[in-house]
């Protein structure tokens, strides 16, 4: 095991650097200002310190995805703006991560990129119908 020497010099030093970093991300990353689920969209909506805002359908998220409209309704925002909490729910969403289309872990992302392939629509269904008829997908012309 490693000795570490914790002494308070360098507790001081390492806590500095770490204000130097927060403020670092705050000025780089997006920040959350509010958040709150709209009932009428069915959207969480983020709304970020610099004026913009950013929403995303509960279904996509990892433990969100099978919750009630009261239960997301009870999102909180971290208090450095970074992420988001649902208490009841168990669940913690990083706003960096949500803004670059991360909703869960890598199985999670896995199953969600092989069910949206699945998706059925009445045009899709018609036009595996008239496909059908024609005896299947048809042929790429010869080049």
């Amino acid at each position: 095991m490693e000795n570490l020497d914790l002494n308070e010099e360098t507790l001081k030093a390492e806590i500095a650097q770490a204000r130097a970093a927060a403020q670092i991300a705050d000025a780089t990353e997006p920040r959350a200002q509010s958040a709150y689920y709209d009932k009428k969209s069915s959207h969480i909506v983020i709304e970020l310190r610099n004026g913009a805002s950013f929403l995303f359908p509960p279904e996509l998220v990892q433990g969100l995805a099978l919750a009630a409209p009261d239960e997301l309704a009870e999102v909180e925002v971290t208090p450095s703006g970074s992420g988001l909490h649902w208490e009841k729910l168990d669940v913690d969403l990083s706003i960096p991560s949500l803004m670059m289309g991360i909703f869960g872990t890598k199985a999670w992302m896995a199953e969600l990129g092989r069910t949206g392939g699945r998706a059925t629509t009445e045009a899709k269904a018609k036009a595996a119908r008239q496909n059908g008829k024609r005896g299947g997908r048809p042929r790429k012309p010869a080049q």
